[in-house]
């Protein structure tokens, strides 16, 4: 598959569109519950990828997989830990708490990159650090009270804020083993070739197995495993894998810009489709931590352009 770079834009928000629809979806659930509905996607996600990897790098792709590589496992311990917190969390409290929560991701792999790898953050990114925690303040500040908790439920809230949480912070190690991998992938055509997906399916299986055991007897009856099977496949096997191509093309301040619009699509798909309306403080405190987000990210790519301009040689008079 070769893209365009146009058409990479247009990929990646079919992948962030994609991503979206798990809030939605996990409200459509009647049975499944809890650890249960993780389980059940992350071991469609399994499938999903089991079928896909040989499909796209041919049969004998897992021979090729470096299974003795750390990086490898620790990034698949990653996946496992974002896909099992994910979806506990959206049990837990609102799609826009998780999804907003998530959003804090680029910056928690700046601030990772930062202290891992050494990479020097600008002003603008620290703005966008004060800015964004600003927001979640505001966001979460009500359910800060435990006084009121037993009155409105605010602990169980707190409580799924705070698992959302773990999402980005796994999320920051695992794009900052793979900022670390970056030169080896570079000179290993094989390994360019499967990108990230096998780490994904580590994390898939990884899931799987660690929340089987906590989730028996199961509940979910056959419509809520065709939603789950949705979410599996639909909502993170397949654009995983798409969003691998995207990487080749886009750059990483495209591609976190562009990441954002998960949050944006999956608000608008739960308070459209589930009618789950974001609070006054979930909508501005939300509103801030997108704007410092998308502000930091869209400064950093004009910066980026900007000093490629002023690097090119002048043209020649003889030319």
């Amino acid at each position: 598959m070769r893209l365009t770079h146009r058409k990479a834009v247009w990929l990646m928000l079919a992948v962030t569109l994609m991503w979206s629809i798990a809030g939605l979806v996990s409200r459509q659930l009647t049975h499944a519950h809890g650890l249960e509905v993780t389980f059940w996607r992350s071991f469609f996600t399994v499938l999903t990828l089991l079928a896909i990897l040989p499909l796209w790098q041919g049969r004998g792709v897992f021979r090729h997989i470096p299974w003795r590589d750390t990086s490898l496992w620790l990034s698949g311990v990653c996946w496992g830990i974002m896909f099992t917190a994910f979806m506990f969390a959206l049990t837990l409290t609102t799609v826009a708490n998780v999804l907003v929560t998530m959003a804090l991701g680029p910056l928690f792999t700046a601030l990772m990159a930062r202290f891992a790898l050494r990479h020097k953050l600008p002003v603008r990114t620290w703005v966008a650090i004060v800015v964004a925690g600003a927001g979640i303040v505001w966001m979460y500040g009500a359910q800060l009270n435990f006084g009121k908790a037993a009155e409105g439920g605010s602990d169980g809230l707190l409580i799924g804020s705070l698992i959302a949480l773990i999402v980005p912070i796994a999320g920051s190690v695992q794009w900052t083993v793979a900022q670390h991998q970056s030169r080896r992938v570079a000179t290993d055509k094989t390994a360019a070739e499967i990108g990230l997906v096998p780490s994904v399916l580590i994390g898939a299986i990884l899931s799987s197995l660690v929340t089987l055991p906590l989730t028996l007897p199961w509940q979910a009856d056959v419509t809520d495993l065709g939603w789950l099977g949705l979410l599996g496949v639909v909502q993170l096997g397949i654009p995983c894998v798409l969003a691998v191509f995207c990487a080749r093309v886009l750059k990483a301040a495209e591609l976190a810009l562009l990441g954002l619009l998960e949050v944006i699509f999956g608000i608008l798909w739960a308070w459209l489709g589930a009618g789950e309306a974001p609070g006054a403080n979930a909508l501005t405190g939300g509103l801030l931590v997108i704007g410092a987000l998308a502000a930091n990210e869209a400064l950093g790519w004009a910066q980026q352009n900007k000093d490629k301009r002023n690097d090119s040689p002048p043209p020649s008079i003889l030319s």
